[in-house]
């Protein structure tokens, strides 16, 4: 009496004594389960792309640092556009053409910017370290932004990138390699499209009835550069000129998701043809700095800038012009809220240097992350996501517990709280002070009052309450 088996480690089938019919209809649903999940794979097309799970890394990382760095930070002028600005808009915007005609000689051309962005200080440890201190748990750097220059050596991208010129060194490679180690996710920017390249512009000419410049370029390197990077972040650009059959965009994420190294890992934005923002792909950013005014139903990310001006590095940046370390933790509080990630941008100079006000930001924020990120990491958003009763307050949530973000000093030692419904076991903390803190309800329905202690000074002003067995 002997019987099919099948071996759940091996994946082969195999002769067994007779069992009973129970394991037997036990086994064969694991065994189609197995076989369901080894042959599931997703098709180029958004219905089945769009119903890929999220890697729950992302979710759960809340913070990353984003980072655009190239030829542009060189002019160091208006912002990382500023070669479309002289040159590519009609008509050209006065301020960079004077900017051009006052620093640099007759004839000067942007591809000579190239020879001067040496990087020359850049150590992929020191900003690593500095990443890690602000509490990010991941990193996207720039690969390729729309002036084509890539910061490592693609393939597709000759004398154009920064190992055949300027830093003579592989950006990427370098920066990925000490991110890793210390554990935080790396990933990448790139744009789909280049305002000059030859190829683009006759597609663009032929009304994106052609796609040489897809075929030829954008599609060989984007495969170049994840098979070689392994990025668990791919964050496009540049999609809005053309739709998304123009750029390949079902087909190229099809792979990503089913063959490439890292299909179980890599998240993706939404940003891969006209009008998929907010509508397809991974998690959305819908537009730059986009603030909803309610829960979205999608995970969605936040991203925004520390110079309020512009995302590449500027020379003429004033302090004015920066975030202060409490809006952008009172930004960070309000996006984890409504469940969104918040990917704060830094540009780093030409010679390879985080600017300082940059980096204070940054650790500013790892700072209050270190008292008060089991209220951000891992939480959820909660039935309520904010109030206004005595100062403004957003809400997490992260199993039993309830975390109650206060974005401003109370005026008084006691802040009232309509939202939670209290029970007799429910008990009230300030994250970072182990003392319970002695509470009373605002009526039978709802709402607690809370006795504050002697709050900490704390330069994001903003502090963190516990509340356990609340609904």
């Amino acid at each position: 009496n002997y019987t099919l088996c099948f071996g759940a480690r091996s994946g082969f089938l195999f002769l067994c004594n007779q069992i009973s019919p129970v394991i037997m209809l036990t086994v064969f649903v694991v065994v189609v389960a197995l076989v369901s999940q080894t042959a599931a794979r997703y098709t180029p097309d958004w219905t089945s792309l769009d119903a890929r799970p999220l890697p729950s890394w992302y979710d759960e990382a809340k913070l990353g640092i984003f980072i655009h760095w190239g030829v542009f930070s060189v002019p160091g002028f208006g912002s990382e556009w500023f070669w479309w600005h002289w040159q590519g808009q009609q008509p050209p915007d006065q301020k960079y053409v004077n900017y051009m005609s006052q620093n640099y000689p007759p004839g000067f051309t942007y591809p000579e910017f190239a020879r001067q962005f040496h990087a020359q200080f850049f150590n992929p440890d020191d900003w690593a370290d500095i990443f890690k201190a602000s509490g990010a748990k991941y990193v996207v750097l720039t690969a390729k932004h729309h002036e084509g220059f890539t910061n490592w050596e693609s393939p597709n991208s000759w004398n154009w990138n920064s190992v055949d010129t300027g830093p003579h060194r592989d950006l990427v490679g370098d920066l990925a390699e000490a991110v890793r180690n210390r554990s935080l996710h790396y990933g990448l920017y790139n744009s789909l499209y280049e305002w000059f390249h030859p190829l683009y512009l006759i597609d663009k000419k032929n009304g994106f009835k052609t796609q040489e410049f897809v075929l030829q370029k954008l599609l060989p390197e984007l495969y170049n550069m994840v098979v070689r990077y392994r990025p668990e972040v791919i964050w496009s650009d540049g999609d809005w000129e053309a739709p998304d059959t123009y750029w390949n965009s079902t087909e190229f994420l099809a792979w990503l998701y089913n063959d490439s190294p890292v299909k179980d890992t890599v998240v993706t934005n939404d940003r891969w043809g006209a009008g998929c923002a907010c509508k397809h792909g991974g998690y959305y950013n819908c537009e730059d700095k986009y603030t909803p005014g309610q829960l979205p139903t999608h995970k969605w990310e936040k991203c925004t800038s520390v110079d309020t001006l512009s995302w590449g590095y500027r020379r003429n940046m004033k302090m004015n012009e920066l975030l202060p370390l409490a809006a952008i933790i009172e930004d960070l509080v309000r996006t984890v809220a409504f469940g969104g990630n918040y990917l704060l941008n830094v540009g780093p100079t030409p010679d390879g240097m985080i600017p300082p006000l940059f980096e204070e930001r940054l650790r500013g924020v790892g700072d209050w992350l270190e008292v008060n990120g089991q209220a951000i990491y891992s939480s959820k958003p909660w039935r309520v996501q904010s109030e206004n009763t005595t100062v403004p307050v957003w809400y997490t949530s992260k199993g039993l517990t309830v975390y109650a973000i206060l974005t401003a000093k109370p005026p008084m030692s006691t802040v009232k709280l309509l939202a939670p419904k209290t029970s007799s076991i429910t008990q009230v903390f300030l994250v970072g002070n182990p003392t319970p803190l002695s509470w009373a309800p605002v009526n039978p329905g709802g709402g607690l009052v809370v006795l504050l202690p002697e709050l900490p000074y704390t330069p994001a002003q903003a502090w963190t309450l516990g509340l356990d067995f609340v609904q």
